[in-house]
C-alpha cells in the first residue's frame, strides 16, 4: 500500500493493513520510505525528480500511476513506482503547480491541477491533455485575489471532490476564497463567511453537507454545504495557523490537524512556527494535543499529513519544515519520528522563512 504525503496532495487512503511504502513530497524532489512489515524500521529506497520542488502528489489506482506537481516544475508522472519520470505540463501554462486532485467519474480518473497565478485545470486522460476551467475566474472577487509574498499573485492551493458525485467540486483559493461547483467546474458559486485565505477543505461521508475548513486565520465548519459558517478557531487552541488535516474515512470522528501558533510573518521574525498538533475523537467538538512521542512545539512547521485507514484503527504520517516524518499507528494518540535529514518538506519558501535550507538532506552532506 502506497501512501503519498505532500502538501497539495492525496492525503486520505484506505487498506485493509498498515501502509509500507510512503512518497514524501520535498524541497529536492520524492523521497520514497519502505517498511517491510508494520513492526519493522522505515528505510529510503529511491528518489524522484530531484532536481525540483514537490508540492503535490497523488497516486492514481487503475493505472497505478503516480502523479507529482512542481514549484516551478510543472506537472510530472509515473508509472514505476517513481523510478522514472514523464514530463505532463502541456496545456498548462504555469510552471507553478500547487496541488493534484483525483476524482473517478463513471470509473474513469479525472486529474484536477491548481496553479499560480490562480487558475483550474482538468485532464481526463491522466494529463496528456489539459483544458482550464475558466468559469473559476468570472467570481466577482477575481480582481482582489491576492498574495502577501512576492509576485502576490495568488494561486488554487487545494482542489476537493465530493467522492459520491464527481460534479461537486470545491477550489481553495489562497487568498482569494472558497468557490463551489454543481456541475464539474463550469460554473461556480462564491461562497462567503470567513476570511479569503482557505488552506483546504474536507467533506464528511456521512452528512456531505458537513464540511470542515482550516484557514490562514481560523478554524471553520459548515452544515449546508458551504451556504454558512461557524468559527470554531477558539477549539483548536493554541494552534492559530491550521493547514494539514485529514479525518478517518470510516470513523469520522477521528480528526488530526496541525499548525503553527501564528501565521508565517511571524515564522519571519521569531524563525520558528511554535507548530503542534492536535487530535479529536468527538468529530472537532474538543481538541487535545497527542498523549505521547512529541515534543511540546516544534520550530518546524508542519506542511503535509496523511492518514491510511484500517480497519478499527488508522496511521497518520506528519512531514515538516526540518526534513522529518513522524507516524502515529494509533489514530495520532502517540507518535514517533520515522525519517529525518530529508529535504525540507515544505509549501514553496516556508522552509526558508524558518531557516531550514536544503543542507539538512543528509544525502548531499558529507559524512552523513
Amino acid at each position: 500500500m502506497l501512501v503519498c504525503l505532500s502538501h497539495g496532495g492525496s492525503t486520505v487512503y484506505e487498506s485493509e493493513g498498515h501502509a509500507t511504502s510512503l512518497a514524501v513530497a520535498t524541497a529536492k524532489g520524492v523521497v520514497f520510505l519502505v517498511r517491510d512489515t508494520a513492526s519493522a524500521a522505515w528505510r529510503e529506497s529511491h528518489r524522484g525528480l530531484t532536481d525540483f520542488h514537490v508540492i503535490g502528489l497523488a497516486h492514481e489506482r487503475i493505472s497505478n500511476m503516480i502523479v507529482a506537481t512542481m514549484h516551478d516544475g510543472g506537472i510530472a508522472v509515473s508509472d514505476d513506482g517513481g523510478r522514472t519520470w514523464q514530463d505532463r505540463s502541456a496545456g498548462v501554462p504555469s510552471k507553478n503547480v500547487y496541488c493534484v486532485t483525483i476524482a473517478y467519474r463513471s470509473g474513469r480518473p479525472r486529474l484536477y491541477v491548481g496553479t499560480e497565478p490562480a487558475r483550474l485545470y482538468s485532464s481526463d486522460d491522466l494529463g496528456r491533455s489539459w483544458r482550464e476551467h475558466t468559469a473559476l475566474r468570472d467570481v466577482p472577487s477575481v480582481s482582489k485575489w491576492t498574495f502577501p509574498a512576492p509576485p502576490h499573485d495568488a494561486h488554487v492551493i487545494n482542489v476537493t471532490v465530493d467522492p459520491t458525485d464527481p460534479d461537486r467540486v470545491f477550489a481553495c483559493v489562497e487568498q482569494g476564497g472558497l468557490f463551489r461547483s454543481a456541475d464539474g467546474g463550469e460554473t461556480w458559486t462564491e461562497l462567503l463567511g470567513f476570511n479569503d485565505d482557505v488552506h483546504r477543505l474536507m467533506i464528511l461521508n456521512k452528512d456531505r453537507r458537513q464540511l470542515v475548513m482550516p484557514t490562514g486565520y481560523g478554524f471553520y465548519r459548515s452544515s449546508d454545504s458551504g451556504d454558512s459558517w461557524q468559527d470554531q478557531s477558539d477549539r483548536i487552541q493554541p494552534v492559530g495557523y491550521p493547514d494539514p488535516m485529514v479525518i478517518d474515512p470510516r470513523r469520522e470522528d477521528v480528526m488530526v490537524l496541525a499548525g503553527g501558533e501564528a501565521d508565517p510573518f511571524h515564522w519571519m521574525q521569531e524563525k520558528t512556527a511554535r507548530a503542534h498538533i492536535l487530535r479529536s475523537t468527538d468529530g472537532g467538538l474538543t481538541w487535545r494535543k497527542p498523549d505521547s512521542g512529541l515534543p511540546e512545539r516544534f520550530d518546524a512547521s508542519f506542511e503535509a499529513m496523511a492518514l491510511c485507514s484500517r480497519p478499527g484503527a488508522s496511521s497518520v504520517y506528519a512531514g515538516n519544515t526540518a526534513g522529518e516524518v513522524w507516524s502515529s499507528d494509533d489514530d495520532g494518540a502517540s507518535w514517533r519520528r520515522i525519517a529525518d535529514g530529508l529535504p525540507p518538506v515544505s509549501k514553496t519558501i516556508h522552509y526558508l522563512i524558518l531557516g531550514h535550507d536544503l543542507s539538512f538532506d543528509k544525502k548531499e552532506r558529507p559524512n552523513a
